[in-house]
């Protein structure tokens, strides 16, 4: 038998005896959809902030089988195999290093990002659109560089004219950076965070004393 072939079967093996851990389905005492484990890269920064670089616990521990990540801390929970008992990992990290593309994909969820989830216009948070800032009959084209985060009551004021047309507040969207994306993911921590994520997590909140 070949080694790639030994490799092969050896990682479906682990993959196996890692599907063979007993669930908050199986168990009834306990519930574990509550333990997601949060991923570093592998140089111990988030894969993202924004949302949270999250997988659930199965996932997690068939990457720790694999080899594929450290484990860096756990829960005080375990689940059990027929073999093997097991804390939940609550942090990993990538053994492997992850770059990230220097321009983030042109989304719709990234546009909102970019913009902080408010109407460039108005700032309200609330019914959001998007709206060419250079309209498209005057040749305004979808690209990052011209489209912003829009209300829909500020939409439909401006319509098809400029926002010097219509009075409006003169915004000038610009194309981020993935590092920019991930910084300003950092002004949206997530209600819940459990306490062995802190050490690894960099928010724009006030620490504790």
């Amino acid at each position: 038998m070949s080694i790639r072939r030994e490799q092969t079967l050896f990682k479906a093996e682990l993959i196996e005896r890692a599907a063979h851990f007993r669930s908050a389905a199986d168990d009834g005492t306990r519930n574990l959809a509550g333990c997601p484990t949060l991923v570093l890269n592998a140089d111990y920064t988030p894969l993202s902030y924004y949302p949270l670089s999250l997988w659930p616990w199965q996932t997690a521990i068939k990457a720790v089988f694999l080899d594929r990540v450290d484990i860096i801390e756990c829960y005080d929970r375990e689940v059990h195999s027929p073999s093997l008992d097991m804390k939940i990992p609550s942090v990993i990290a990538l053994r492997q290093y992850v770059k990230q593309s220097e321009f983030p994909a042109f989304t719709r969820f990234n546009l909102f990002l970019r913009d902080k989830f408010e109407c460039q216009y108005c700032g309200s948070g609330q019914d959001l659109t998007f709206d060419h800032v250079i309209p498209r009959r005057l040749g305004g084209k979808t690209t990052w560089e011209n489209i912003a985060s829009a209300c829909a009551p500020c939409n439909m004021k401006k319509g098809g004219r400029t926002p010097k047309q219509a009075h409006m507040k003169q915004v000038n969207p610009i194309r981020p950076t993935s590092w920019q994306l991930q910084q300003y993911g950092r002004s949206f921590p997530p209600g819940y965070l459990h306490e062995t994520w802190r050490d690894w997590l960099y928010w724009d909140i006030e620490l504790e004393a």
